[in-house]
């Protein structure tokens, strides 16, 4: 039951609030959900990440956006919190997700080949809102023709 109203809560607050630069949506046969997020789209900033902070709010993340498709490889080096790394192609389809990343392990976290975007959010929360692989995810700072969900 409260999985279900936090969908609902995040779901009428994405009809209000579809494709703004701090918010990502994601959709897919579990539901809808939606997270506030900083958005991490220079080296300087995807270098940095979410190092050094004691915690999140459930509801945030932080979205690393490149600037076109590549091998995607991350770590938890000075992360103090788990996370789930969920890698995402230039469609917005969900190809990878990373469950629980331990905080600061530096072993790498592969997420494959032709990445345009990672989304970190507090770890076990991709499990328990039932995110999956085929996803769909939608964000402005994605290519809009080639999305499978574009912003209206």
């Amino acid at each position: 039951m409260i999985r279900l109203a936090f969908l609902l809560a995040l779901w009428s607050g994405c009809a209000q609030a579809a494709c703004q630069p701090g918010r990502v949506e994601l959709r897919g046969d579990w539901g809808q959900a939606a997270f506030a997020v900083e958005i991490a789209d220079d080296p300087a900033e995807r270098a940095q990440g979410l190092m050094n902070r004691p915690s999140m709010p459930r509801g945030a993340g932080m979205l690393f956006i490149y600037e076109q498709p590549q091998r995607a490889s991350f770590w938890m080096r000075n992360t103090l919190i788990p996370l789930d790394m969920i890698f995402v192609g230039a469609d917005g389809i969900v190809r990878r997700i990373h469950e629980n990343a331990v905080p600061l392990d530096e072993t790498p976290i592969p997420g494959g080949d032709g990445v345009l975007a990672v989304l970190e959010i507090n770890g076990g929360l991709a499990g328990q809102l039932g995110i999956s692989e085929g996803s769909q995810l939608r964000h402005p700072g994605l290519p809009q023709d080639l999305a499978v969900w574009p912003c209206e």
